[in-house]
């Protein structure tokens, strides 16, 4: 049996107790020779003749697929499957999982960190006396605003109820959800325009779909009350990066937070290096006990299919018996 790794941070230690494990199941383990997600003509060579992998943020099209003949399970090293063809891994008998709940406190709690980095300039003002200035800048205080959270699943109920603790009003917006799921946690459900009219906050923890691709485009930023943040912590594309850049230099905005983008790494972005952006480089899952829980939760479902069990973490349709 081959396994293919590819999460960076899991190959970034292969001597690690996860490796060893897989080591320990498998005749052959390949680690990601390239140290950052792969495009789909990166795998192609890869998993020719591979039985499962262990998936970061790579694109899993119907070429890899194609080219996987022996392919029986993909587990993904996280909670996103917009860069996996579920429709392709199905019709080639691969079974899919993810790590749901693994990194939804270390998500949340880099959520909170940015919202206060955005409010108060921290990174820059802290880049600043680093380089020996002295500058003085008009922050933003939260406590008594209200926080549009976009996405209710389990990101955004932690990011809500802190959002409370920090004396801020959150409302939600989530078309997935029963009014149970808000009227449970003490939160009133609106639709994502009057959310945007009421929000001096909003912050983004929705799956990337073609309903949800630029869900924060120039018409509802334009929704937005004047000197509002923004904070993408779920997946690229959320946030059309070209209209909130236009709303900053406009100064309709006072700050955008984000730890995701259209394209990684974001070389191209219009927003990174403005001095009212806060960026980080897709870091919401990497805490210790986060990247702990996604190998052991990643790994567990990886070798579980491979013997031949269901798993609860699917997210395709059970395979036909090979």
């Amino acid at each position: 049996m081959k396994i293919l790794v590819t999460p960076t941070s899991l190959c970034s230690d292969p001597d690690g107790a996860g490796i060893r494990r897989l080591r320990e199941a498998a005749d052959e383990v390949v680690l990601n020779p390239h140290g950052r997600p792969l495009t789909s003509a990166e795998l192609i060579p890869l998993v020719a003749d591979v039985d499962g992998i262990v998936a970061g943020l790579d694109d899993y099209d119907e070429a890899v697929f194609d080219a996987a003949p022996r392919l029986r399970a993909l587990a993904r090293y996280g909670v996103g499957v917009d860069r996996v063809d579920l429709a392709a891994a199905a019709a080639h008998d691969v079974t899919v999982t993810r790590t749901p709940g693994a990194n939804s406190l270390a998500v949340a709690e880099l959520t909170i960190g940015l919202i206060f980095a955005a409010a108060r300039g921290i990174a820059q003002l802290d880049s600043a006396v680093r380089s020996g200035e002295w500058p003085r800048r008009h922050g933003k205080e939260l406590t008594g605003s209200t926080a549009g959270v976009v996405g209710f699943g389990a990101i955004g109920r932690l990011v809500a109820e802190r959002l409370r603790g920090l004396g801020m009003h959150p409302i939600a917006y989530d078309p997935m959800l029963p009014d149970a799921a808000f009227s449970d946690a003490g939160v009133e459900r609106v639709d994502i325009d009057e959310l945007c009219r009421r929000s001096d906050l909003v912050t983004l923890h929705v799956p990337l779909l073609p309903e949800t691709r630029h869900i924060i485009d120039t018409r509802r930023l334009a929704l937005l009350p004047p000197g509002a943040i923004v904070v993408n912590t779920a997946r690229g594309g959320l946030l059309d990066e070209a209209a909130a850049r236009r709303a900053l230099d406009d100064g309709a905005l006072h700050g955008v937070a984000i730890d995701v983008y259209e394209t990684e790494p974001p070389s191209l972005s219009p927003l990174v290096g403005h001095a009212r952006v806060v960026a980080t480089p897709h870091a919401g899952g990497h805490t210790t006990a986060a990247v702990q829980r996604m190998t052991d939760q990643s790994i567990d479902a990886l070798l579980a299919v491979l013997r031949g069990e269901s798993v609860a973490e699917q997210v395709t349709p059970v395979p036909a018996p090979r």
